[in-house]
């Protein structure tokens, strides 16, 4: 049997060059060789967005599109929408007597999300449980790898954290919940944002989609941060932290030129709108194709609807076998 992966989004948006750097690129990669489950997280996605829940359900389809878009496929991916595993919310229950408050506190994805997000004392016990809410995602599945960045490794670790809770309580003469192993990579690295900030990000409003046109990407590429200290052609530039050769570092097949480019740069004589129109056309060349999918796969929605319901059906098979085994440990099998 294929090792098993669990990944996924939350729907508060279409997808945009960080996910694709950070994720799908590497989702295609994997579904030849592993058996992956690919999660549309609508009900993580409320824990921010209570007041807004139409926010999420319209970005369901859209984010669905983005994963067809890009290659995602289907036949070999069974992808799925949180919601409709109810499974996965009762699993979520019983681990939540498995984890501390002082423990989920500590969580350092938890801390630097809340910072972001700007909470304070008015944090929704949603946000702060979400981490027990994964756990219940990965484990429903059994999944034996889960594709992460680096910030996202204290998430997996509490998820590590409450299989052995469960296994020492429920199944101490055999393992019922494996610890599941980060699957890293140079692709799950952050994509700074168009204005230089560490994460590109939909809340950020510095992003570039995998649906913008070419005028789209035209802009922002034009708006993105060099350096400040670059003011004639003439004078030399810095390549660190700009964010323009970061980009075309990542994004460029000619690693060569862009090598040669750094040095011109570096001794001074090249401009900063000769490299950002060099990415722009770098940018169209990628988005383009797959902004074409996109909106050819958008014509027939229902579609997309019965894709997402048939995964969602065959997704939920397994989270039933893995919770009737659950409830049959803690003795919930009346």
């Amino acid at each position: 049997m294929k090792p098993i992966i669990l990944t996924g989004d939350r729907p508060t948006g279409k997808l945009h060059l960080g996910h694709y750097v950070g994720s799908l690129q590497n989702r295609v990669k994997l579904q030849n060789d592993y058996n992956q489950f690919v999660m549309i997280a609508d009900i993580q996605g409320l824990t921010d967005n209570t007041d807004n829940p139409s926010k999420i359900q319209e970005n369901i389809t859209e984010v669905a599109l983005d994963y067809l878009a890009v290659g995602i496929d289907p036949q070999k991916t069974t992808i799925f929408v949180q919601s409709l595993i109810p499974e996965l919310a009762e699993l979520t229950v019983y681990f939540l007597n498995l984890v501390t408050l002082a423990r989920l506190q500590r969580n350092p994805t938890v801390k630097t999300e809340m910072k972001q997000k700007q909470m304070t004392n008015n944090i929704p016990v949603g946000f702060l449980v979400y981490p027990i809410s994964q756990a219940a995602d990965i484990l429903a599945f059994k999944a034996h790898l889960v594709p992460v960045g680096k910030d996202q490794l204290p998430m997996l670790e509490q998820t590590n954290e409450i299989a052995l809770r469960f296994n020492k309580l429920y199944s101490p003469r055999a393992v019922f919940f494996n610890t599941v192993k980060p699957l890293l990579s140079e692709s799950t690295s952050l994509l700074p944002g168009i204005d230089g900030k560490t994460k590109m990000s939909k809340s950020l409003n510095n992003a570039i989609y995998l649906s913008s046109t070419d005028e789209e990407i035209e802009k922002s590429v034009m708006s993105m941060y060099t350096d400040s200290k670059h003011l004639k052609i003439t004078d030399p530039g810095h390549i660190k932290g700009n964010t323009v050769f970061t980009y075309l570092d990542i994004f460029d097949p000619n690693k060569n030129e862009i090598s040669k480019l750094k040095k011109q740069y570096q001794a001074g004589g090249l401009g900063d709108v000769v490299l950002k129109k060099r990415l722009i056309q770098v940018l169209i060349d990628l988005i383009k194709p797959v902004r074409q999918r996109r909106e050819a796969l958008s014509k027939d929605k229902t579609k997309i609807l019965n894709m997402l319901k048939d995964g969602s059906a065959n997704a939920r098979k397994v989270a039933q076998k893995t919770l009737a085994e659950v409830r049959n440990l803690i003795h919930f099998s009346i």
